[in-house]
């Protein structure tokens, strides 16, 4: 056998060597970085591989996929977790010998002793004493990264049917890590059925990556390569190991070197903080001059109130905050942005069934998905939704933030607490998205919130028509919630419908809208091209950043308690994150409206990779009706609707002081104009105080059905 796999790896090595020609990546001068071609080189054979992707994804629809849910929905997901360690247990030899070639002789140690601690104590592998009791943290050592370590080049991306993506090095290693596999040595037919049960069991945790590459990206190919680059750089460089992410966190907990002493801790404990008028100086890194921040003072009197917002006209005048999150802990507006990850209190599809089961029933699981018709020869428009038993139940609409789509995990939660609540809900997806583009009219082209909140009250209208049609409900009271772009949208739909009442929406509530569209947006693309300012090591710094995402996804997404306050990254690494993120919502939008087909080469991203967000607007929004984007400017923002903003009461906005796509200017006229409506947290940027229990708490006072809303006339800091 040793004979066997010896000149296995020779003749891989020599295959590799002679056949392969090796990539000199050329530095893009791109405003954003292609990542596929960082990470892989040129897509030599892209024709044949989207062609070969699109297959596997259509096998894996009609004959994979339904294999997986049988067999999840059979065996329970603790049996599925036992046999799928027990399999990775018995995969020992191709660690140790990948580790061995790769000089590697702790990580060789540590696994040996965890075999055979794991397969004595841990009932042949069943269970992981070895990490439990003493500490040992598994590897992921396999042997392509042994070749990898011996210089083989890996040669162009290549799908293959079944296997999908990899390299030829990638499948070489593949080849070999099977001839390492003991199991496949014994041949029986008992054996043969235990075999294929624990080759379903396996396979089938990768279908929820497929399903999120599916229904969350434009072009599933070509972020499923991206993946594939990354994760094979970051398993080679030992990035996915625990210690990375341990030493980010030491890193957090390091104690300040200047505490200061009037922090918001100190006073986190007065007695009767909400009744009290609390003060708390702060001196600032470039000025000796005390600045007084107001904590949740609660203050009375027309008078008083004036005094206020008088106070705000004044150019230095300071912004107060409503809430102090005393414990909040920021790091840097980014970063604390990135905190909307933490909105999952509830546990929304958490279940003791597997996420493929037919038996699980987390709240995620009960809300059905549905569609309607927008534009003849035009895609359905999918939604979902979840009603409540009494037809009688009043409505919750939400809309999510900038790219979501109706699976985004901050809808599904905002549901979850209006259904607690006995609100039946409605989630759609973000107007800027390119599942929504699909439904539209050609012409259409998202990204003025005007003409988008006109778009999306008839579709609104049309879901909410079809939802009472069908199932004999009439909801008399609608509530509408958004996030983020989907904010300022629920804001401009309040103010069109408070002239001309279509959909009969009682309360709007918006969480962190852009006050003015062209100043946020200028933001987005100042902190995505950021990367630009600093290229040495971009390959690695990425790496690093996404091994730290995975480890925090996982730890998330365990059965352990998740309980995190902070997040393990340096404003460098939120930024690229952040800039991944934003610039591939714009990049599925632009290739969408492009019409660009998934299964044949493109040279789309050219393109893709070289627009922002102000270029997206002159070259897609700009036109008769706006000729420059000064004038786009003015009917885009908030401002625009000073009118509603200061006559009407039915609406709700939730900001923060540190909110990186507003500024201070524009928030503390948005007081002025709102007064009460507009509450402002101490910290959390964008969306990054969701999380908290003061905001939910306050979230659920407003939307509470057990007593009248009443609309305050008194200010409140």
């Amino acid at each position: 056998m040793i004979k066997n796999i010896l000149i296995g790896i020779l003749v891989s090595t020599v295959f590799l060597q002679n056949f392969v020609l090796a990539e000199e990546l050329i530095k893009q001068q791109t405003k954003y970085p292609d990542y596929a071609y960082e990470y892989l080189g040129p897509d030599k054979y892209e024709k044949f591989n989207r062609k070969v992707f699109n297959f596997n994804l259509g096998i894996n629809k009609c004959a994979i996929r339904p294999i997986h849910i049988i067999w999840a929905s059979v065996m329970p997901e603790y049996g599925m977790e036992r046999i799928n360690s027990a399999y990775k247990n018995i995969e020992y030899p191709k660690r140790l010998l990948s580790s061995l070639i790769q000089k590697d002789f702790k990580t060789s140690g540590t696994e040996t002793i965890r075999f055979l601690t794991n397969s004595t104590i841990g009932l042949g592998g069943m269970f992981d004493p070895a990490q439990k009791f003493f500490g040992l943290e598994p590897s992921n050592e396999d042997m392509e990264q042994a070749l990898t370590h011996c210089k083989c080049n890996s040669g162009s991306y290549l799908v293959l049917p079944i296997i999908s993506g990899t390299t030829l090095r990638g499948a070489a290693g593949k080849l070999l890590d099977i001839s390492l596999n003991p199991s496949n040595y014994i041949a029986t037919p008992v054996l043969a059925m235990v075999k294929a049960g624990l080759t379903v069991n396996r396979t089938s945790y990768i279908q929820p990556f497929i399903k999120m590459v599916e229904s969350t990206y434009a072009d599933p190919y070509d972020i499923a390569k991206k993946a594939y680059g990354i994760d094979n750089y970051i398993k080679y460089n030992n990035y996915d190991r625990k210690e990375v992410l341990n030493k980010a966190f030491e890193e957090l907990t390091k104690p300040p070197i200047n505490k200061e002493e009037n922090s918001p801790e100190l006073v986190k404990n007065t007695p009767d903080i909400e009744k009290e008028n609390i003060f708390i100086e702060k001196k600032t890194e470039n000025t000796d001059k005390n600045i007084l921040t107001v904590s949740k003072i609660v203050q009375s009197g027309e008078n008083v109130n004036n005094i206020v917002l008088n106070s705000y006209k004044s150019e230095n005048s300071k912004l107060m905050a409503d809430f102090i999150l005393f414990d909040y802990n920021p790091q840097n507006p980014v970063t604390d942005s990135m905190r909307t990850a933490l909105f999952s209190t509830y546990n929304v599809n958490k279940s003791i069934w597997n996420e493929l089961s037919i038996w699980n029933r987390s709240f995620g699981k009960k809300l059905k998905t549905s569609s309607i018709n927008i534009t003849p020869e035009k895609e359905n428009y999918k939604f979902k939704y979840i009603l409540q038993k009494n037809k009688n139940a009043p409505l919750a609409i939400i809309y999510p933030s900038i790219g979501e789509g109706i699976c985004s995990e901050n809808a599904i939660v905002l549901a979850k607490i209006f259904y607690d609540e006995g609100y039946s809900v409605l989630i759609q997806g973000s107007h800027f998205q390119w599942e929504f583009v699909k439904s539209m009219p050609d012409n259409y082209r998202p990204g003025i919130p005007r003409q988008d909140a006109m778009y999306l009250r008839d579709v609104t209208a049309k879901i909410i028509k079809s939802l009472e049609k069908k199932y004999d409900y009439k909801f008399e009271r609608k509530t509408l919630i958004g996030t983020s772009f989907g904010a300022m949208t629920t804001l401009f739909l309040a103010e069109i419908e408070s002239k001309n009442n279509v959909l009969n929406i009682s309360r709007y509530i918006s969480i962190c809208p852009p006050i003015k569209l062209v100043y946020a947006m200028e933001q987005v693309d100042k902190t995505s091209e950021e990367w630009s300012n600093n290229q040495d090591n971009l390959k690695e710094k990425i790496a690093i950043t996404a091994a730290k995402v995975v480890q925090l996804y996982d730890i998330k997404n365990s059965k352990k308690e998740f309980k995190l306050d902070t997040l393990p990254f340096s404003e460098e690494e939120s930024k690229l994150i952040t800039g991944f993120v934003m610039h591939q919502k714009l990049s599925d939008l632009i290739f969408t409206i492009e019409k660009t087909p998934t299964n044949k080469k493109t040279n789309i991203y050219e393109k893709i990779n070289n627009i922002n967000y102000k270029d997206y607007t002159e070259q897609y929004l700009l036109g008769e009706k706006y000729k420059t984007i000064e004038e786009l400017d003015t009917d885009t923002s908030l401002f625009s609707m000073i009118d509603f903003l200061k006559t009407n009461n039915n609406y709700k906005i939730y900001h923060s002081l540190d909110d990186y796509l507003v500024n201070e200017k524009q928030l503390k006229e948005l007081k002025i104009y709102s007064r009460e409506k507009t509450t402002i947290f101490s910290n959390g940027s964008h969306l990054g105080f969701m999380y908290k229990p003061e905001f939910i708490n306050e979230l659920k006072k407003e939307i509470s059905l057990t007593s009248p809303k009443e609309v305050s006339n008194n200010l409140i800091y």
